[in-house]
């Protein structure tokens, strides 16, 4: 990839930037959840300064314009490298992505390999392996893209990733402790308000309303920013190192931490592998695949720590563009009780 691609947005005024983008003035909220998964603990109080971020996640058109400029290769399409996972057959390195392909008959809901596949030639391109495409989904979120794939998009577009505190502030569309990004209620009057899994997880997918994988953007209301698919349809990547707990709440109003940022690198490794040395950031969101019945992520609380390497057929991510003035406004509402 050239340094001219990826610097050609450099020189760009902010307003030529976020000319799509929605801007989120900044607050205080109280962050995380104490009544779900222990990674979502304990709620406490951050604050954030004002930012811009991308209205959608991004999409195959928009990522398909990005390859076409810069020649892009995705860690998908490339063979992992021996070192990087020790003991390993060599004949089970391949160029290829993790699908969600459940087998017929699933016997241990605590064996996610039942069904998720490292299948050779899927990517971004082929999101279901080499037989699929994506012909017809232009408007869908790409998928099967790393972290650093996703940072090499932002940098490309003069852009950046957004922190967990900024994403999860943004996914509560100014709510403050609502349990989804649109209240108290998962489907208030009956109506599917995100691309989630409907049924028995994973052997029983009712698609009820009206998805089985991934739907276009703007299939589902915007939250009260206007910011589509902040939960559900696909996990999103941020740029914070995973701990696998919160900070504690702040003693005192003015000891609220500011722009918060996640753990330490060298903290964020998966200890039930120790000898695979990879670190993890932090997905917000949730996606097509969670499920009341198994994984109830999707909530702007919601979190999940995922290796900087590894691709799937439901992550994507959308972009930030942050003020170089810190731009920080206390509006009515958005101050946590």
């Amino acid at each position: 990839m050239l340094r001219a691609d990826l610097d050609r947005c450099e020189w760009l005024p902010d307003d030529m930037k976020t000319g799509e983008m929605v801007f989120i003035p900044g607050g205080t909220f109280r962050m995380g959840s104490d009544h779900h998964y222990p990674e979502e603990a304990p709620s406490h109080r951050v604050c954030v300064d004002g930012f811009w971020i991308d209205r959608t996640p991004v999409t195959n058109r928009q990522f398909k314009e990005f390859v076409n400029a810069t020649g892009h290769v995705t860690e998908a399409q490339v063979v992992p490298d021996p070192k990087d996972y020790p003991g390993a057959l060599r004949e089970m390195l391949y160029a290829g992505s993790l699908v969600f392909s459940p087998l017929p008959r699933i016997t241990d809901l605590a064996d996610w390999s039942q069904w998720w596949s490292f299948m050779r030639g899927a990517n971004w391109r082929h999101p279901y392996g080499p037989g699929s495409n994506i012909k017809g989904l232009d408007d869908h979120p790409v998928v099967h893209v790393s972290y650093n794939d996703a940072t090499a998009y932002a940098r490309w577009a003069g852009k950046d990733l957004p922190t967990e505190a900024e994403w999860e502030f943004a996914a509560r569309g100014g709510l403050d402790g609502e349990e989804f990004a649109w209240g108290d209620a998962l489907m208030p009057g009956g109506r599917h308000m995100a691309n989630i899994w409907q049924g028995n997880f994973p052997v029983q997918n009712l698609g009820e309303d009206g998805f089985k994988r991934t739907s276009p953007v703007m299939a589902f209301p915007p939250n009260g920013y206007g910011l589509y698919d902040m939960i559900g349809n696909v996990w999103e990547w941020t740029s914070d190192w995973w701990s696998s707990r919160h900070q504690a709440e702040a003693a005192k109003p003015c000891c609220i931490p500011r722009n918060p940022r996640g753990g330490r690198e060298d903290a964020s490794f998966d200890p039930c592998q120790p000898d695979v040395r990879i670190p993890r950031k932090v997905l917000k969101g949730g996606s097509h695949l969670c499920a009341p019945n198994y994984c109830r992520r999707y909530r702007p609380a919601a979190r999940h720590a995922e290796p900087v390497d590894t691709s799937t057929s439901h992550v994507g991510f959308r972009c930030v563009v942050r003020s170089p003035l810190g731009v920080h406004h206390e509006q009515e509402g958005t101050a946590a009780a």
